[in-house]
């Protein structure tokens, strides 16, 4: 059984062009990316898992990161009379020495809730582009996060909105971040999981994560960048990158729509059925 196991790991590979990634490979991983970065089930998961299910090279962590220019884009657009009032009060309070407006402090709340996704993503890369990409990690976290994301929206007071976020719920949601280095985890499932175990409500949970993921996501992809530019670029990772930034956009806007209405049930549901999927595919020899 652990033979089989060992033999089911992901294989790991840098960023492939040409004849190894094709166009229409990256329009699968963009749809991916652009769906998974923003519902809670886990992009890193769906960029590991895609290739694995679907037979086609895995690009690697360097392309997975590179998708995100196009979610951080998607935020940064459909987020940017927000983020541009929040980066005025930001230099305000520099020059004041001083946070007082929800602004002004709210600037600072994303800053300290992004510090521990920074180190956590240096201190782990090596780790996140080889033992975490394994199938069964992914499964196994799928499930518990599952399981944890269903139990935060179920017992979640839900009487807090993003006006009233503290420097601990930064602190909190901040460090959540930074395990969803780990494929299956997901930044906005654990970032949205946390906020509502602060009792925010759904919506707000959710738009806080959204803020809250800009710079982290944006320091990710320029810091992968470097790898991109010395590996050269082509047609396939500009079509990924627009088609992850569009499906972004459309996530982030009709998310927030459903989450005014409805609760976070059907991720947990959708993260148990796949996790069953991925092992029963090991367990029999299929994949």
């Amino acid at each position: 059984m652990l033979s089989l196991i060992g033999r089911r790991t992901a294989i790991v590979r840098p960023y492939c062009k040409g004849a190894y990634l094709t166009i229409f490979h990256a329009i699968i991983l963009g749809i991916v990316q652009g769906l998974g970065e923003f519902l809670p089930i886990s992009s890193s998961a769906h960029l590991i898992l895609a290739p694995w299910l679907l037979r086609f090279p895995d690009p690697g962590l360097t392309f997975d990161a590179a998708l995100h220019f196009g979610t951080a884009l998607a935020v940064i657009v459909f987020f940017w009379n927000d983020l541009w009032r929040i980066a005025k009060a930001w230099f305000a309070s520099l020059v004041k020495r001083k946070a007082s407006t929800f602004d002004e402090k709210f600037a600072w709340y994303m800053l300290i809730g992004s510090i521990p996704g920074g180190i956590f993503g240096v201190l782990l890369e090596k780790k996140a582009e080889t033992a975490f990409r394994a199938p069964l990690l992914i499964a196994a976290t799928l499930a518990v996060m599952g399981v944890v994301l269903y139990a935060a929206d179920r017992y979640s007071k839900k009487t807090k909105d993003i006006k009233h976020v503290s420097w601990k719920d930064a602190v909190l949601v901040g460090t959540a971040q930074a395990i969803a280095i780990i494929p299956g985890v997901s930044r906005s499932g654990i970032t949205m999981t946390t906020s509502l175990f602060r009792n925010f409500k759904r919506e707000d949970a959710a738009r806080f994560s959204f803020l809250l993921s800009a710079p982290i996501t944006v320091g990710a992809a320029l810091y992968e960048a470097r790898k991109l530019l010395h590996g050269g670029l082509d047609a396939a990772f500009f079509i990924g990158v627009v088609v992850s930034g569009i499906v972004g956009y459309l996530s982030i806007k009709y998310l927030l729509k459903y989450l005014q209405k409805s609760s976070f049930a059907v991720f947990a549901v959708y993260r148990l059925l796949l996790a069953a999927t991925i092992v029963t595919l090991i367990v029999a020899g299929i994949r």
